[in-house]
């Protein structure tokens, strides 16, 4: 099964943007080649621009604060274990504290290194990044592997302070979705939200074997789900002939 995410507000399409590019940089920096090294340091800058958002660490923080409140709620229930709870509650709390005693905006303390940038005024012109432009960055591209794969580590353990509580948070809403089965009749399903209940992120799995491909869009009052078909030249086009279950969670 293929599963497709989407956020139904920016704050939680920033947070999936954040997930997304740290996975990528942890699968480039445990390879050994050159290029890799070259596309970790430029998905390092793209972390850095995404972080540079004014209201970022202050969203984090209230919703780390947001579940530590709930999560409190929970204290003497004889159903919850409170071992795991006050393990839960510790991690929020460390992630809260290292992010709001960090100064700055994400990876500041990397601006500050004149060689780094250098490279991320030169990575974003087309072959900005040849020897005869930075020969210092040829040399250490030139370096052995382990040797990059620690200066990669220094430097994305610069960021570790927002991307634990992301990833912490994204957990958080996942693990709080609302499974159902669905029906999509001639390529198209739509359902109404409740507005009792406010959802953040729609989950969908849809089962590759059908050549088929979800085009999701949607609020906070509704969404709907559009199937697509990629013909022989490579076009999508709606799916107007399918009918097809899958499976979907709302999460709040």
């Amino acid at each position: 099964m293929i599963l497709y995410e989407y956020p139904f507000n920016e704050r939680i399409r920033t947070y999936l943007r954040l997930e997304h590019l740290l996975r990528r940089l942890a699968a480039l920096i445990g390879r050994t080649h050159p290029l890799d090294h070259h596309f970790a340091i430029q998905t390092l800058f793209e972390i850095m621009e995404v972080g540079a958002r004014a209201d970022l660490k202050t969203e984090i923080l209230k919703d780390l604060e947001r579940h530590k409140q709930v999560f409190n709620g929970y204290r003497g229930n004889p159903a919850i274990s409170e071992t795991a709870l006050e393990q839960l509650i510790a991690h929020i709390d460390a992630c809260y504290t290292a992010l709001r005693d960090d100064e700055g905006k994400a990876g500041h303390a990397l601006a500050g290194i004149e060689w780094l940038t250098s490279v991320r005024n030169r990575i974003a012109i087309p072959g900005g990044t040849c020897a005869f432009d930075l020969p210092a960055y040829h040399d250490w591209q030139h370096r052995p592997p382990e040797q990059r794969q620690a200066d990669l580590a220094r430097w994305a353990g610069e960021i570790a302070c927002l991307a634990e509580p992301v990833q912490l948070l994204l957990k958080l809403l996942r693990e709080s979705g609302l499974a159902q089965k669905v029906y999509a009749t001639q390529g198209q399903y739509q359902q109404n939200l409740p507005q009792t209940r406010t959802f953040q992120l729609l989950r969908l799995w849809m089962d590759p074997s059908r050549g088929l491909i979800p085009e999701i869009s949607g609020n906070r009052l509704l969404f709907s789900v559009r199937l697509l078909r990629r013909t022989e030249d490579g076009r999508l086009e709606h799916a107007a002939d399918a009918d097809a279950e899958f499976e979907v969670h709302l999460c709040a």
